[in-house]
Parts: structure tokens; sequence; C-alpha cells
């Protein structure tokens, strides 16, 4: 037994319906289980919206306020406003569109982010723009790069406290944020692969100035359609790509000539329509986490435990001419919530994992191993196990 196997074996009675005691599932990083909760918040809105009809946004305005909630105490972070919508990419877009990108055409990145964020940035080079891409593996170097590029030019910063790939923490991110305040150039941080695994306090490291971008798909159990901007309270930026969900209290007023109107709450940079359904089954898991009394410091020692667990097998069972490594050694406090191995065998060993149902994933020649809450030693050691027996084979 391992110290955070008495949590894991106390949520998994929750996971019944994802079977997480008899199943190898380690994409945590990409898709957690959800808990039994979030189907009763389904079955909830079913019932809800079969009364209320038309009546239903309010409902659905009031799950997605529990789930604001949630996040300004994960960050610390009373002030800050946080739009919903149904994916990161939409919050990106929006948010671009805000900036002043004719007169101040360069955006600072790095080689490091998402999908959503680098194709969307790829293309407006192509369109003219003036995109740099750091190199993101030294943070110290990283740093003095944005220094060295930040000019009268630079519309934003854009980059993540979590790398994807690596699990690797941006340890500089507070110093870049300052920087940018400095500059007064917006920064906007990806945090997908931080929220409820590494705990940051806005209040603490100055950051009330930031943009944020919250996905609930991977250590929030929210599923898909629960994604979040985060922005300051003070924000005065203005989206050109925007819907009328972001003035939602002022459909009654009659239309003029005047600039348009955003409403003064959380919904800034909102686009329009949307199925509010999960955000009942993302509130109803919200709850759960806080009535299994899942703090931001219960998770993140749950996480560190079992991402050093997972290291200390591999590392016991690995030898010189194995072809597979670590693709990234910094310590537990400076990571993520899974382990990233460096194979060129990485997607046929995915592949070969998902014959038996073991749940793992893999990104160009790394292979991701991302354990949940819910995850016990004994699990652990046999994803290492197949892992090795699998690599034999290749």
């Amino acid at each position: 037994m391992q110290d955070f196997d008495s949590l894991a074996l106390k949520l998994q009675p929750h996971y019944s319906k994802f079977n997480v005691a008899n199943r190898l599932l380690f994409t945590g990083h990409s898709h957690q289980a959800w808990p039994d909760a979030a189907f009763e918040g389904i079955q909830e809105y079913m019932a809800m919206v079969s009364e209320q009809v038309d009546k239903k946004w309010d409902f659905g305005f009031e799950k997605t306020e529990i789930m604001r909630e949630y996040l300004r105490e994960f960050y610390d972070d009373p002030t800050g406003r946080y739009c919903r919508e149904q994916n990161t990419h939409v919050l990106i877009v929006s948010w671009l569109s805000a900036l002043d990108l004719k007169n101040k055409p360069k955006i600072i990145t790095t080689t490091g982010e998402f999908h959503s964020m680098f194709r969307q940035l790829r293309q407006l080079e192509d369109e003219g723009l003036d995109i740099v891409y750091l190199p993101h593996q030294d943070d110290d170097q990283l740093f003095e790069a944005i220094s060295n590029e930040l000019d009268e030019n630079t519309s934003a910063i854009m980059l993540s406290r979590i790398y994807y790939e690596t699990a690797e923490a941006n340890t500089r991110l507070s110093d870049i944020a300052q920087l940018a305040k400095r500059a007064e150039v917006p920064i906007l941080v990806d945090d997908y692969h931080g929220t409820n695994v590494v705990p940051i306090s806005f209040q603490v490291e100055g950051l009330e100035h930031i943009y944020l971008l919250v996905g609930g798909y991977k250590y929030l159990q929210w599923g898909e359609a629960n994604c979040f901007l985060r922005y300051p309270q003070e924000c005065a930026l203005r989206p050109v790509i925007t819907g009328w969900f972001s003035a939602f209290e002022q459909l009654d007023h009659p239309r003029d000539n005047e600039p348009v109107k955003f409403d003064q709450g959380n919904q800034k940079f909102a686009t329009a329509t949307y199925d509010p359904i999960s955000q009942f089954r993302a509130a109803a898991v919200t709850q759960f986490f806080q009535k299994m009394g899942l703090t931001p410091e219960v998770l993140k020692n749950q996480y560190q435990s079992q991402l050093s667990y997972l290291r200390k097998l591999f590392d016991d069972q690995n030898h010189i001419g194995s072809g597979i490594s670590h693709a990234n050694t910094r310590p537990v406090e400076e990571s993520g919530g899974f382990m990233a191995l460096r194979s060129e065998h990485a997607r046929t060993l995915r592949a070969e994992l998902l014959k038996n149902n073991i749940f793992t994933d893999a990104r160009n020649d790394i292979i991701r191993i991302g354990p949940g809450p819910y995850t016990t030693s004994k699990q652990c050691e046999a994803v290492i196990q197949a892992l090795f027996d699998k690599l034999n084979t290749i």
C-alpha cells in the first residue's frame, strides 16, 4: 500500500459507472473518469428542462456559477471574471479578436503550446502576423528571450503554465506575467494541465492582470463543453468576434447606433446558444469534489504521490538500451499530473496497450501515463508492467 491508496480506495466506489476499480485508465491528463454524480446531474437536467422548457436558462446559469466559484477558490482569485464557453479555441479566437493586431502584429508564444493555440497562430502567421515561437525547455532562457522580444509591435504573449506534451511546469510564469504587465502587453496563459493539479494563488503571485484558459475535460472531470476564459475585473478589451450571450442582460434594450455593449458580468467573451446539460453534469461533479474533501492541497498531494510512484516503478524496470526514457526529468513539484516517456515506439506502445484495454496516449514520440485521484498503487504497478511487456515484444 502507498500513501495515495487510502484516498483512491475511498473514491473508487463513487465511480462505478466507469468501473475504475477494475480498469487501467491512465488517460487522466486527457479524459478522466466521471463520478456517478455526473450522471445524476444529467438526470437532473432532463427533469428540469421537461418542466421549465424555455425557462431553463436561469437554472443553467446557476450551475455555471457553481463552477466559477470553484475556480475562484482554486486560484485564490476572488475578483476574477470567468467566461464559460464550449471549448478553449472559441475563447482564444474571441480574445485574439480584441487585440490591436493591425498596428501591433507581433505575438510571442512558445514551441510547446497545444494545438488549439498553435494551429490558430500558425494560420494567422500565414495571413501576415509576426508570430514568434520561443523554445520552452529552459524557463530562465525563455524569460530572457521574451524580455528581448517585447517591443512596441507586440500585441500579446501566449503560453502555458504546464506543457501538454511533457507536464513540465513553467517555473518563471509569475516573472513573465510581471514583465508583460510592465510592458502593458496582455498575457494569455493556457492552464488546461494546471487546474485541479498544481495549485497557484493569484493574489500571492500577483497574477490578477492575466488572462487564463481553463478546460473541464481533464482533471476537473467536468466533461466536454465546460471551458473558461479568466479575465481581470477591469478588462478593457473589446472582442470583435462576439455573440449575443455576451450581452444577455440587454436583449430587451432598444437598438441604437451606439457602440456594441457588453454586460458587466462574466460573459464578455461569450458566443451564443449552447446546451446547458453540460453545466448540470459539471456542477454535480464540483459538488461531489467538495463533499469528498478534494481540496487543491489534497489533489496536489495525490497526484505528486502517484507520479513519484510511477517514476520509481519505471526506473526500477528500465535499463540501458531499452529505447525508452523520461521526457520530463524535473522534480514532481515542478510537474503536472502525468508521466511523459520518450520512445520512437510511443504510438505503437499506446496502440498495443489499448488492445488489452489499457488506456494511455501518445503525442509524437512521447507516451503519456496519467492517473486519476481514484488510481491505486496496484493499478500503477500493472500499467508499468504492461508497458515493459509490450516494449519487449516490439
